[in-house]
């Protein structure tokens, strides 16, 4: 056993519950005493949820009918809850349009940015991929090569800066790393692209609800997340696409649709773009997963991202220095920045024993502690500030130390 002594460590988690100015935001979600360490993944049920969407269909759906598509606010809902979602990661309204997945708005957004970068030059014919990348991000990029006579070049992205250059058409770029929490620096890549005449698009789905993101305030071009896990929306809740209003009128989309022509109802055979970011929309709303996210957003009225984003380095703060007490020393090693500057809001931590990351985190699931295992040897926890306490964050590491201690 390393670190502060046990009981040390116990006293410091009271004292740090006793002071969290969101420690009353848990009494939002539906919770017990399962230790949820996942919600890098999938978020809790916010308790709003379930009367609200009990409305939308017995009421909205079941009474109104087709009457809700005005009456009820469906048709205004992408850009409504975008909105919302707007103020999360820094950017004014009409900029943000919610709907479909994250899959499709990457898609959307890079062939976009690639589009209006090819009308400053036709050299212009190459896309730099966050080689981390989710898969998904590296699928859509390669597709989006092909269509738009692209090569993709895949780069770290802390490497994108020194990378991109006059061929650059885009650089697609993951805020936060999937698997080791690391936080890239959005406002120097943002700048760095934008000097070499390029567009960068972000990847916001480890960021968006964890920490400030600001967009405006650092010229984001385009930027895709989706709303299940920090946002807590819910399992295939839809995803967002911002487009900043200096893009929005030669924001050409891949997918054109009827609920993003000028004229929606017109039914013209020729599609005519609508203004604003209602251009980013494609078909039909999903309304019902739509206005759940709606409500589930609504626990964040109160709550300012800055507080967040202190809470947020406080647990994993914490936890670090919890899994330094009670685990023994070599069984396991961070491979999340110490520095709070490169930290999202997860810890992974690599099994020094090949092969036992996978029961490990089996194990802590039977017991009570829910993270998550990233092949071959990377345990998760995300921690989300809206609901986490220090407590747990103690009790999780002394669980971990118990199950490694056995194994």
């Amino acid at each position: 056993m390393n670190g502060l002594p046990a009981t040390a460590v116990a006293d410091e988690a009271v004292r740090l519950d006793a002071a969290d100015p969101l420690r009353a935001k848990r009494d939002a979600f539906t919770l017990d005493d399962t230790i949820y360490l996942d919600g890098n993944s999938l978020g809790a049920l916010p308790r709003a949820v379930p009367p609200r969407l009990a409305d939308v269909v017995a009421r909205e759906w079941g009474e109104l009918r087709i009457r809700s598509w005005e009456e009820s606010g469906w048709w205004t809902a992408p850009e409504r809850i975008g909105d919302r979602v707007a103020r999360l990661v820094g950017a004014a309204p009409g900029q943000v349009v919610v709907g479909d997945s994250t899959s499709v708005n990457v898609f959307k957004a890079v062939v976009a940015a690639v589009r209006i970068a090819q009308e400053r030059g036709a050299h212009r014919d190459q896309i730099l991929v966050d080689e981390a990348t989710f898969p998904t991000d590296g699928y859509i990029a390669e597709s989006a090569a092909r269509m738009t006579g692209c090569t993709v070049w895949p780069v770290a992205a802390g490497d994108v800066p020194t990378a991109v250059g006059a061929r650059t058409a885009v650089a697609l770029v993951n805020h936060v790393d999937y698997r080791t929490g690391r936080l890239h620096d959005l406002p120097g890549t943002t700048a760095a692209v934008h000097a070499a005449g390029a567009l960068v698009v972000w990847d916001l789905c480890h960021s968006a609800g964890a920490l400030p993101v600001g967009l405006d305030a650092h010229g984001v071009d385009l930027a895709v997340g989706c709303t299940y896990k920090y946002l807590n929306g819910g399992p295939g809740a839809p995803a967002y696409l911002y487009v900043a209003q200096a893009h929005q009128p030669r924001f050409d989309s891949p997918l054109p649709g009827w609920n993003s022509h000028a004229d929606p109802f017109g039914m013209a055979s020729v599609y005519t773009p609508a203004d604003g970011a209602v251009r980013g929309r494609v078909g039909t709303p999903d309304i019902l997963s739509m206005l759940a996210l709606e409500a589930a957003i609504e626990v964040w009225d109160d709550v300012s991202i800055e507080d967040v984003r202190a809470k947020s380095l406080a647990l994993t703060d914490f936890f670090l220095r919890c899994v330094e007490t009670y685990v023994p020393a070599g069984r396991v090693r961070s491979i999340t920045p110490a520095a709070h500057a490169e930290r999202g809001s997860q810890v992974a931590l690599r099994c020094a024993a090949a092969g036992e990351a996978g029961e490990v985190m089996a194990e802590l699931v039977r017991r009570g502690v829910v993270g998550d295992f990233r092949r071959p040897d990377v345990l998760r926890f995300g921690f989300t500030p809206l609901y986490t306490g220090f407590a747990e964050v103690a009790r999780a590491a002394r669980v971990l130390a118990d199950v490694l201690k056995e194994g």
